[in-house]
C-alpha cells in the first residue's frame, strides 16, 4: 500500500518513514505541505495513492482543506484519509470529518495504535474496490450481472455533510472520548427498501440512495450534522449545536421533498420513495460503548418504524377486504 503523508514537522516525517520500514509492507512518500502534496498528486507520474496521512496545522493550506481538495479528484475521492495531529478540539473532529476524514488519531501516537489504523485502512481499500466496481459495472442498463448487497453500506459522493459509515462509527468513538454536549443522533429508513432492491439494478439502486441522501442532506440545512448510509436503506445522523429534532414533523418534511422530486429508473418509469424515522437519541455523557449503543439504538429504530408502516398499509387492506 502507497501512503502520502503530510506533515510540517520533519520529525514527525521521520516517525512515520521508521513506522514503514518497522511494518515493512507499504511504500512511504512524504510532503512538508498541502501545496507540495498537490504537486506530487498532479504529477502525471505519480502513481495511485492508497492512503493519505494529513496533519492538521500547517502553513498556508491545512489539512482539513487539503482533505477536501483530495475529495474533489475523483481518483481519490474514496480513497482513506487518516488525521495525524495534535488539534483535539472538537470543532477540528468536526471539520476534518465533514471534510472526508476517515479516521483521526491525535499525536502523540502510539506505534501499536497507528499499526491498527493501518490495518483497518487495508481492509477499507480492499472492500471499497469491490464495492465500487459491483456498483459502476452496471451502470449499462444491459448489464445485469453485477449485485449490491442490500445490507451494504455505500459510499456516497458530492453530498455534503455526508460521509462514508466507516468515517462515522470513527467520528462516534472519537466523540466519545470527550464531552458530548447538545449532540443527538437519529435515523431515517426507506419504506419497502427490499423492493426496491429487488427490483433495480445495482446502479439504479446506488442512485435511489444518492437521491434520497441529497433530499435529506437539503432538508437538514441549517443545522450542524454528519449523515451516512449504513445500509439496508438506513441513512444515521447526528447533530449538534443542541438541536433535538421533532422526527415527526422531519420525516414530514423529508417525505414531502421526496414527492416533489422526479427520480426514475433506467426505463423511464418513476420511483416514489419515501422514509420512515425512528426516535432521536441524545448522546450527553455517553461514552465508549453507549455511544455505540445509541447509534444502534436510532438505527434499528428507524428500521422498526419503516417496518410498521409497511405492516400497517397491509393491516388496512386486509380490514377493506374483510368489510
Amino acid at each position: 500500500m502507497r501512503i502520502l503523508a503530510v506533515d510540517d514537522d520533519p520529525i514527525i516525517l521521520e516517525l512515520l518513514g521508521q513506522f514503514v520500514e518497522i511494518i515493512g509492507t507499504h511504500e512511504l512518500t512524504t510532503a512538508d505541505s498541502a501545496l507540495d502534496a498537490l504537486e506530487v498528486l498532479g504529477d502525471p507520474e505519480t502513481g495511485p495513492i492508497d492512503c493519505f496521512m494529513l496533519d492538521i496545522q500547517m502553513p498556508g493550506m491545512d489539512g482539513i482543506e487539503l482533505a477536501k481538495r483530495i475529495r474533489e479528484t475523483s481518483r481519490h475521492s474514496d480513497t482513506p484519509i487518516l488525521m495525524l495531529t495534535a488539534m483535539s478540539d472538537k470543532r477540528y473532529i468536526d471539520g476534518a470529518f465533514a471534510a472526508g476524514a476517515t479516521d483521526y488519531v491525535t499525536k502523540p501516537f502510539e506505534i501499536a495504535e497507528l499499526t491498527s489504523r493501518i490495518k483497518m485502512v487495508e481492509g477499507l481499500a480492499q472492500d471499497r474496490q469491490l464495492r465500487t466496481k459491483k456498483i459502476f459495472a452496471a451502470k449499462s442498463v444491459a448489464d445485469q450481472t453485477s449485485h449490491v448487497e442490500l445490507f451494504e453500506p455505500i459510499s456516497i459522493y458530492d453530498v455534503d455533510n455526508v460521509i462514508e459509515y466507516t468515517a462515522m462509527e470513527n467520528y462516534v468513538a472519537q466523540l466519545s472520548r470527550s464531552a458530548l454536549f447538545g449532540s443527538t443522533t437519529f435515523a431515517f429508513t426507506i419504506r419497502e427498501i427490499d423492493a426496491f432492491h429487488a427490483a433495480l439494478s445495482a446502479f439504479e439502486f446506488y442512485s435511489l440512495i444518492s437521491d434520497v441522501a441529497e433530499v435529506l442532506s437539503d432538508t437538514l440545512v441549517g443545522h450542524q450534522f454528519l449523515m451516512s448510509y449504513a445500509g439496508n436503506g438506513t441513512f444515521v445522523c447526528i447533530t449538534e449545536s443542541g438541536w433535538r429534532p421533532d422526527m415527526r414533523g422531519l420525516m414530514d418534511q423529508v417525505n414531502f421533498e421526496l414527492s416533489q422530486t422526479e427520480l426514475f429508473d433506467n426505463h423511464g418509469e418513476r420511483i416514489h420513495p419515501r422514509v420512515s424515522a425512528g426516535a432521536a437519541v441524545r448522546l450527553i455523557w455517553k461514552s465508549g460503548s453507549s455511544v455505540m449503543d445509541a447509534l444502534a439504538q436510532a438505527h434499528s429504530s428507524a428500521e422498526e418504524a419503516s417496518l410498521a408502516h409497511t405492516r400497517s398499509l397491509t393491516n388496512f387492506w386486509d380490514v377493506d377486504q374483510r368489510a
